[in-house]
């Protein structure tokens, strides 16, 4: 693994020097565009539409058009007088409890590493991190834009992540939650069961990405057949549906059932669902069953 970047940690008056490493890679499996007659490569040529003619990367510019089409040309020495922080620091502008950070600011994950003789601040560093539980907020320049990103623990070691600026989170509001209607306290309860009877701790090595497997296999067959086409399969058979279940309630007690959770909740949810006739049948026919019952009783005693 080869870092991407060197810089240092600026910590007060303390500098930690760090080398950067990417922290994830992509495993999905990568294809060529191919003319679908002869299976000739598809190249694509970077043309200019003034003159018709192909034109190098070095000789490509920048163009910028605003909504109200006003075009504006940049070239790399106008990116290079732009403000950025410094290069190869990494200052540290606060401390924040890590829990206030939501989840969905953040992006691109990063490997530190110590790039000294004697790692001693790092260590320091990620001591302190860890045990007071706050993530450090930090600028970092890649490649010439400057990003905010977070600097927290994670096994010992010090990792960043580039946080999305607060105006490129989008504000939605949908109408179709605007009259909704609240949940009743029977279908919260039984929510309730059911995300217990599916609860675990986390751990992401019983998750396998499937699709790529089973793409890697028919890659695998075709590469085996010598054709160098996927062999013909049969159709996996669609599994059936079921019709859009009306009643919540009975929705999920099916699910309940299904998971294995028969508690207490699961029995007041099939009394509960039961009809108001039913209860005043039962009512009903409460006091013929209870005569009956007092006569077996004496009888009992006499035969006693």
């Amino acid at each position: 693994m080869r870092s991407i970047w060197k810089g240092s940690i600026a910590f007060g008056l303390v500098n930690v020097p760090v080398k950067v490493y990417t922290a994830t890679e992509d495993h999905d499996i990568k294809f060529h565009q191919v003319h679908a007659k002869d299976g000739g490569r598809i190249k694509y040529d970077r043309v200019c539409t003034v003159c018709g003619q192909s034109v190098q990367f070095a000789d490509i510019d920048k163009q910028y058009e605003s909504p109200d089409g006003d075009k504006v040309v940049l070239t790399d020495d106008d990116f290079a007088k732009l403000p950025v922080a410094e290069k190869h620091e990494v200052p540290v502008l606060q401390f924040v409890p890590s829990d206030q950070i939501d989840p969905i600011l953040y992006d691109k994950t990063y490997y530190l590493e110590p790039d000294s003789n004697t790692p001693k601040a790092y260590v320091l560093l990620a001591a302190t991190l860890d045990r007071i539980d706050r993530t450090a907020l930090v600028h970092f320049t890649l490649r010439q834009k400057t990003r905010l990103a977070a600097m927290r623990v994670r096994d010992g070691m010090l990792i960043l992540q580039t946080l999305l600026w607060p105006d490129e989170v989008r504000s939605v509001s949908f109408e179709s939650l605007e009259d909704a209607t609240a949940p009743r306290p029977q279908e919260i309860k039984m929510a309730e069961t059911l995300v217990e009877s599916m609860s675990e701790d986390f751990d992401p090595d019983q998750y396998t990405d499937e699709y790529r497997i089973e793409l890697q296999r028919l890659l695998d067959e075709a590469i085996a057949s010598g054709e160098g086409r996927a062999p013909e399969r049969p159709e996996a058979e669609s599994a059936a549906t079921d019709a859009e279940v009306v009643d919540l309630v009975a929705a999920l007690q099916r699910s309940l059932e299904a998971s294995g959770a028969h508690g207490g909740e699961s029995g007041t949810a099939r009394k509960t669902s039961g009809s108001a006739s039913r209860k005043t049948t039962q009512k009903k026919t409460a006091p013929k069953k209870a005569a009956p019952k007092k006569t077996a009783d004496k009888r009992t005693r006499k035969g006693a």
